[in-house]
């Protein structure tokens, strides 16, 4: 990963005298920088300052999501047929089962009732992004079943082969209402801020109440100085234009190289991987690859849809993504 911006660590450091409990709603000021943040760089405006909640990154989220809702056996989580693996196990860690069915699952399918749609959009492994129309689709669908839809963005900032990548809160998709709705955000990938486990939830301020009085209890608490932090990468949007375009032009590298190597990359419209295939089993790819030096992640991981596809990563630094173009050639 690249390093962390100056002005993040400054505000981390300038926060460090934190000898007090953090507050789990999080401060009045971040979540209000939250808002103005999903107003101008999400097209989401009119967000309720109450309906945001920072969490402690994403994964936790993810992963306690079924569980903080109430969700118990019998009841469906659906997620995508691609996937990252933590939607499966948040689902399971509740008793729930997991269905991987992109978004709606039709009704002489369903083994019981649809509790929770996890949608993931820019997706990973996929790079797909969801357009107005598909998020308004599943909206639609998920309120008529009863069902929260929980959408996670975090990688929103990084779009490539598309204009925009709509949010689950913006009111072309939702009608202007946030009932039954989640955007989920992280701050790892546009800030690099892995490490500070920085992230936040927003929508329907029922559910983020219901998310709250839980959490509360449970210690789920975002540090002080981390909430600062924070603050700082929610309001500068600079250092994020500055990893962008070292992700454009590692990912430029990287395309280049597969494709002069005979592989067809499929979506990856945005995001920071490239999801390849050269019609072979994954893991004949992964074997060759690595001959080379090269690691990338087998299809397998993410669901059984994608056994021919491997996930190539743009986080290795300039002079080993250089390396890689290299090898392929």
């Amino acid at each position: 990963m690249d390093p962390t911006p100056d002005v993040l660590r400054q505000a981390l450091s300038s926060a460090g005298d934190s000898p007090g409990y953090p507050q789990t709603h999080g401060t009045a000021r971040l979540r209000q920088t939250v808002v103005s943040w999903f107003a101008r760089r999400r097209g989401a405006p009119g967000i309720d300052p109450a309906a945001v909640l920072p969490t402690i990154g994403s994964k936790e989220l993810v992963a306690w999501l079924p569980t903080l809702l109430g969700l118990g056996p019998g009841d469906l989580v659906v997620l995508p047929r691609a996937a990252y693996p933590t939607y499966d196990i948040g689902a399971r860690l509740a008793g729930a089962t997991p269905v991987p069915a992109d978004g709606i699952v039709p009704p002489e399918t369903a083994a019981g009732p649809v509790r929770l749609v996890w949608l993931n959009s820019p997706a990973n492994p996929t790079g797909r992004v969801l357009g107005v129309a598909e998020l308004s689709e599943v909206v639609a669908w998920a309120r008529s079943v009863g069902a929260v839809v929980a959408c996670d963005e975090c990688y929103a900032e990084l779009a490539w082969d598309v204009s925009e990548v709509p949010s689950i809160l913006d009111p072309r998709v939702c009608g202007g209402s946030h009932e039954g709705l989640l955007a989920v955000y992280s701050l790892s990938k546009q800030s690099n801020l892995a490490g500070y486990r920085a992230a936040f939830v927003a929508g329907d301020p029922l559910l983020v109440d219901r998310l709250l009085q839980v959490r509360k209890h449970a210690g789920m608490i975002v540090p002080g100085p981390v909430q600062e932090a924070m603050c700082a990468a929610l309001g500068d949007d600079r250092h994020v234009a500055v990893q962008r375009e070292r992700y454009r032009a590692r990912r430029e590298v990287v395309r280049t190289a597969l494709l002069g190597a005979g592989f067809r990359i499929d979506h990856s419209q945005a995001g920071l991987y490239l999801w390849a295939t050269r019609g072979a089993s994954c893991w004949d790819t992964v074997r060759n690859l690595a001959e080379q030096g090269i690691l990338v992640a087998p299809g397998d991981f993410y669901g059984t849809h994608s056994s021919e596809y491997v996930r190539v990563a743009l986080t290795a630094t300039d002079e080993r993504i250089a390396q890689l173009a290299v090898r392929l050639a």
